[in-house]
């Protein structure tokens, strides 16, 4: 067929493959020929945004991927990262933001699901899953179903298959009303001699199909997941995909054992795109081709045709090239665990993806086409910020209601400090996670050493599948294995909204400080670009400055960029086919060294009598119109959630003071000298001494050391953003020298360092001090849990 055939497809079916016109003659090119109904589906696959990067492969390319612990970087299932002692980490984080939105549950669950066959595709064994989600208001009845759905869902396929979530973060904003964020992150340990990567190799060597069967669930889920939500989306719920986390608990013990025989090549799960993708993936990373017949793929529907074999989006599914000659031995593994296993196909020499049917060539497309040679869009960056941002940024702390010592007036209303402390405590973003982490098995394996809630950054102990059957063995040296990973993931997307540069750096060092105050190291980072349509000005805009931003803090925090995700036309069509974008949400997952697991701390205070540090920016003593960018009112949750307005500019990261206190931190853990360590985010440093007060169940003294009586903005002091703050409680036989260190590494107190007060007794209150008779703030611990451990749920329960 010539290429001057006409078309066989009407514009509306290309189009409904996410395919552009331009794009159809770009396959026109590549083919010399009219693709078929299955080819056309796999370019559809297979260009789309989910799969090939085709609008953001250009920014990516900035990042920094290199290190001293980088073993494997992005272009693999997963990154692996060296931790010393022989223990290698494997982690990615992916989204499944469009299926969750349609069917909450199986969405949820069958993220996770993907997420995890990463991990174990590589060899290593699933050690911890975290999760970063976004919802609208839960005043709204469909977002509370979606929210209960999504929760559900992440605990049946986690706590089925045994592995532990170990932390996460959960924000609620109206801009994700119709499009939900899921996000999951899983770690591993990698448990085989060798890193199983994806290339085929060897022409003549067979390709085996693993797992469970293929049926017509999950259909073009990839293009699905790359074209923006309506209200008819709810018909597309064959585009989501429906997971058997039992079938999958198999899957992951036949695929290690079958690993360790050395009789496979290369692996590659079935994400997105299934066949298509698996098929492409690994004959054009190896540069070679790979034919498949589908009459060998076991299936459990029938009448099924090549378009929907190559686009099943079935769940446990795996693609292996295996040594030639030891099929039957890679099969028997699989049979063993109740498993499918098929010889299905045969590595070839030319560069193909050559699809059998019934006898017949069914599909046959270059592998570099579908893989490598996709459509890259350079798209033109604005001149200048648009116009929401800039008028955002004129906004000042001149612009809110003026205060005093007791409060502030609010629409009308005097609202004490106490009355707007309790407020923000009462805000699900900000408010205890407990109602979703308690439906979390998060100590399964026994190796969970920080608890959900319990600290900044979730830790767990490496220890090796292999541990116990070493210390049994005579001769066998005992090893003793202290070493642990922290993981975090983090995102404050009203920051990245307002400044996505600024916004971007603010989330990687908020990471980082999360980590630091448990005590660990950072070392690498896995990312989920979640943001709206990029074929607009704005979106892109947003993208590109967020991707600088992100390149940049990596760079400076010395933790590159391992892979990730890109999760692009994240916006909702409402009725009148207006597209809503999500705020651009870029989630960095982080996981940090912790060389003893001993030698961690959580956020809650521990003794009383015990000192109250802050280390970082303090400012209390500016006075009005004295203000320091690195510390804002401009962006935060208190002009978000009291005055409602989402305005100003984000807090600046300032790098040097980052990297100086996020050390101090990690030392003084290190030493014995901090017993506990929080980060000030969301809702200021006000909102930090609570909640360590609240999960201690202790009061505190806060003398913030202001004397003077000139006009203030008191909510500046108490509730802004930044500043590279970090609260600690240190024992006071520890103060000398705690001190001495902190001045030796920061400088005198006062500028970057702070003593606030102490910790006292669980029936004493929180009570902050300007000076030492003027009270700011004074809340007992009884009343400050009740707001922050039911806001969720009371809502829940509407």
């Amino acid at each position: 067929m010539s290429t001057s055939t006409p078309c066989p497809f009407p514009p509306e079916e290309i189009a409904d493959e996410g395919i552009k016109p331009d794009e159809y003659q770009e396959i026109v090119n590549r083919l010399g020929r009219h693709p078929n109904k299955a080819e056309l589906g796999m370019f559809g696959v297979m260009w789309s945004e989910h799969c090939c990067y085709k609008n953001s492969r250009p920014l990516l390319k900035q990042f920094p991927t290199t290190g001293d612990r980088i073993l494997v970087g992005p272009g693999e299932n997963a990154g692996v990262v060296d931790f010393g002692e022989g223990l290698q980490l494997a982690f990615k984080i992916e989204s499944h933001n469009h299926p969750s939105a349609v069917e909450p549950f199986q969405g949820a669950a069958t993220g996770v699901g993907g997420i995890l066959r990463d991990i174990f595709t590589m060899g290593a064994r699933p050690i911890a899953v975290l999760n970063s989600l976004r919802f609208g208001s839960l005043d709204d009845a469909r977002t509370r179903t979606l929210f209960n759905g999504v929760v559900s869902g992440i605990a049946h396929y986690g706590n089925c298959f045994g592995v532990p979530t170990v932390g996460g973060e959960v924000y609620f904003d109206r801009a994700y009303t119709g499009n939900p964020l899921v996000n999951a992150m899983a770690i591993g340990l990698m448990e085989t001699s060798e890193i199983v990567k994806s290339g085929a190799s060897g022409v003549g060597n067979p390709v085996l199909y693993v797992g469970s069967t293929t049926g017509r669930d999950g259909m073009g889920g990839a293009s699905f997941a790359s074209a923006e939500l309506s209200e008819e989306s709810i018909e597309d719920r064959p585009a989501v995909q429906v997971g058997d986390p039992f079938l999958e608990k198999s899957l992951v013990e036949a695929c290690l054992e079958a690993f360790k025989t050395g009789a496979v090549v290369a692996a590659q799960d079935m994400g997105a795109a299934g066949i298509t993708c698996s098929t492409a993936e690994m004959a054009a990373k190896g540069g070679v081709g790979i034919e498949l017949d589908l009459d060998k793929i076991p299936v459990r529907e029938t009448g099924m045709v090549p378009y929907e074999y190559l686009l099943s989006e079935s769940q446990e599914r795996m693609l292996f090239v295996g040594k030639k000659g030891r099929e039957q031995e890679l099969i028997d593994i699989f049979h063993r665990w109740g498993l499918q296993a098929v010889v299905a196909g045969t590595v070839i020499e030319e560069s193909i993806v050559r699809i059998l049917f019934q006898g017949e060539i069914a599909a046959e497309i270059p592998a570099t086409a579908l893989a490598d040679n996709t459509p890259i869009y350079h798209r033109e960056l604005l001149a200048e910020p648009p116009e929401y941002a800039r008028k955002a940024w004129e906004w000042t702390e001149d612009l809110l209601p003026p205060c005093t010592v007791s409060g502030i007036h609010v629409n009308n209303e005097f609202k004490t400090w106490n009355n707007i402390l309790l407020a923000l405590l009462d805000t699900p973003s900000i408010a205890s996670k407990r109602w979703i982490y308690r439906q979390y098995d998060h100590q399964v394996q026994n190796n969970t050493v920080m608890l959900p809630g319990g600290g900044d950054a979730a830790v767990v102990r490496l220890r090796p599948v292999n541990y116990f059957e070493n210390q049994t063995i005579e001769n066998q040296p005992k090893v003793d294995y202290k070493r642990g990973v922290a993981a975090t993931v983090d995102c404050n997307s009203r920051y990245v909204y307002l400044n996505p540069y600024e916004g971007a750096k603010a989330v990687v060092a908020e990471a980082a400080r999360n980590l630091s105050c448990v005590g660990a190291e950072p070392v690498a980072v896995t990312d989920n670009l979640n943001f709206g349509s990029p074929e607009k000005p704005v979106g892109y805009w947003q993208l590109a400055e967020a991707c600088r931003g992100i390149s940049e803090a990596c760079g400076e925090f010395s933790t590159p960029v391992t892979g990730g995700n890109v999760s692009l036309y994240n916006e909702t069509l409402d009725a009148e086919g207006k597209p809503q974008a999500i705020y651009p949400t870029p989630v960095i997952g982080m996981v940090g060294l912790v060389n003893d697991i001993s030698q961690t701390c959580g956020l809650a205070w521990q003794t009383e009598g015990d000192i109250i540090y802050l280390l970082g920016l303090g400012q209390f003593e500016a006075e009005e119109g004295e203000n320091d960018a690195r510390l804002s009112l401009g962006a935060s949750e208190y002009l978000a959630q009291i005055h409602h307005t989402i305005a100003g500019k984000p807090p600046e990261v300032d790098y040097e003071i980052e990297r100086k206190v996020q050390a101090v931190c990690r030392e003084g853990i290190r030493q014995n000298w901090v017993n506990s360590a929080h980060d000030s985010a969301e809702g200021g440093l006000t909102i930090a001494l609570a909640e360590c007060c609240i999960n201690g169940e202790k009061g505190a003294t806060i003398h913030l050391g202001i004397d003077s009586l000139l006009q203030r903005r008191w909510d500046r002091i108490l509730f802004a953003e930044g500043g590279a703050r970090i609260l600690v409680s240190v024992s006071p036989e520890q103060q000398t020298n705690w001190e001495n260190y902190l001045q030796e590494q920061l400088g005198e107190k006062g500028e970057f360092w702070h003593n606030l007060g102490k910790v006292e007794g669980g029936s004493a209150p929180l009570k902050i001090l300007a000076g030492d008779e003027l009270t700011l703030v004074e809340m007992g611990v009884t009343k400050m849990k009740d707001c922050y451990f039911n806001a969720i749920e009371r809502r829940m329960h509407l």
